[in-house]
């Protein structure tokens, strides 16, 4: 049965209808967002950034469940329909007769200013400011066909993979007393930042900066992931691939998720497993190398299950949050903000990983109703409708942004 999800009411007759394959994949991606940002909100020992000297056993577990199977894998998926949708820009502006460029560079500069201040008032590990400056790259290759876009993704995909596991191979050299020593130097500038997210908003603010030069080096690090990923949703976008569910879709699923399982589960043997601290760096990098294999098996699995009666149903629940995703994104940084920070009840290092993750499963679940109510009257969210205003700017149409008529 092919999935079917209904169009916002108040669509304009005009505007070809939504792709809900599209909507559904966002709306999913979302979850995994959320999980790995609630858990880096949450506390610095998070996701094994360093090693944890209180975690229980179930700590370790929770985190290894969500190394495993979420920590890179919808970032990525994230970007590929980051790629995908700029197809569908260009196809706007050529309907409405307008240049593409100044409003793809109108809607970067707008992702940027919305990252900078995700950044230093909510969550440094914001992805806009990335998509933002890496989203140049696309409108450069927007005219490329989509062979030359598959063939450059695969090229810098390569590139960078090679590198990453060189640098994993080569912190094998040093022994679990230095990888410790190094490990516990990182730890001992954990006390004065949960004091700052306790202290109060500015303390919050301040930390937020003091973490940006840090941040934008990991942004760095996975911007050639970022890239490739952009430039795959580019090739598929261009082919329109994903309403394509036949063999090559269950190909891709069986050998992503034959590559991708078991360097992931690596990488949780290696943080948050037995292995030893010198194991570390390597089992990071061998799962984000591996990280884009299970991203596709995610994807391909999602759009092959959307085809039956079951998957219709849940493509329904989670498209309208994908079509919201940006204020979806932006709010659940906010809500984090308040329970972990001193903009609300300070818990920064005081849950629990479980916990944590029972409470995005529950906010998770909060924005799937919100989203399905919102989206059966307005064709975008508040900072959608935002962006698009930056983007054409001008206000969009009325008959855009207000509520459907009966």
């Amino acid at each position: 049965m092919p999935v079917t999800v209904a169009h916002a009411r108040g669509d304009r007759p005009d505007r070809p209808p939504r792709i809900p394959e599209v909507d559904a994949l966002r709306g999913f991606a979302l979850l995994g967002i959320l999980l790995v940002n609630a858990l880096m909100m949450a506390s610095p020992y998070a996701l094994g950034v360093a090693d944890d000297p209180g975690a229980t056993t179930l700590d370790r577990t929770v985190e290894g469940i969500v190394q495993t199977f979420v920590v890179g894998k919808f970032y990525l998926m994230f970007s590929f329909l980051f790629g995908y949708s700029f197809t569908l820009q260009l196809a706007s502006a050529e309907r409405d007769g307008a240049s593409a460029v100044p409003r793809l560079l109108r809607r970067s500069l707008g992702l940027l200013l919305l990252g900078v201040l995700h950044a230093v008032l909510l969550y440094i590990g914001d992805i806009l400011m990335t998509y933002a400056v890496l989203g140049l790259i696309l409108i450069a290759a927007r005219n490329c066909s989509p062979q030359t876009a598959l063939r450059a993704a695969r090229i810098v995909y390569g590139c960078v993979s090679g590198l990453l596991l060189l640098a994993g191979l080569a912190s094998l050299l040093m022994s679990d007393a230095e990888a410790a020593e190094l490990d516990a130097e990182l730890a001992a500038g954990f006390a004065g930042l949960v004091d700052d997210y306790r202290g109060d908003a500015a303390s919050v603010v301040q930390a937020n900066i003091g973490q940006l030069p840090d941040a934008l080096l990991a942004a760095l690090v996975m911007g050639g992931f970022v890239v490739a990923a952009f430039l795959t949703g580019l090739h598929c976008g261009k082919r329109r691939l994903l309403t394509d569910t036949g063999m090559g879709m269950r190909r891709i699923f069986v050998l992503g998720a034959t590559v991708g399982l078991p360097g992931s589960l690596f990488m949780a043997l290696a943080i948050s497993g037995p292995l030893g601290p010198r194991w570390a760096v390597l089992g990071q990098m061998v799962g984000t190398v591996t990280a884009p294999a299970l991203t596709a098996a995610y994807v391909c699995g999602m759009l092959r299950l959307m085809q039956t009666a079951r998957g219709a149903r849940i493509a329904a629940l989670f498209a309208p949050a994908g079509r919201m995703a940006l204020t979806n994104y932006l709010s659940q940084s906010l809500v984090m903000a308040l329970v972990f920070t001193a903009y609300g009840f300070a818990l920064y290092d005081r849950l629990s990983p479980a916990i944590v993750v029972l409470g995005s499963l529950a906010l998770y679940a909060t924005q799937l109703a919100l989203s399905t109510r919102l989206m059966a009257r307005y064709r975008y969210g508040p900072v959608e409708w935002l962006l698009r205003t930056v983007t054409l700017a001008r206000l969009p149409h009325a008959r855009d942004r207000s509520p459907a008529t009966p």
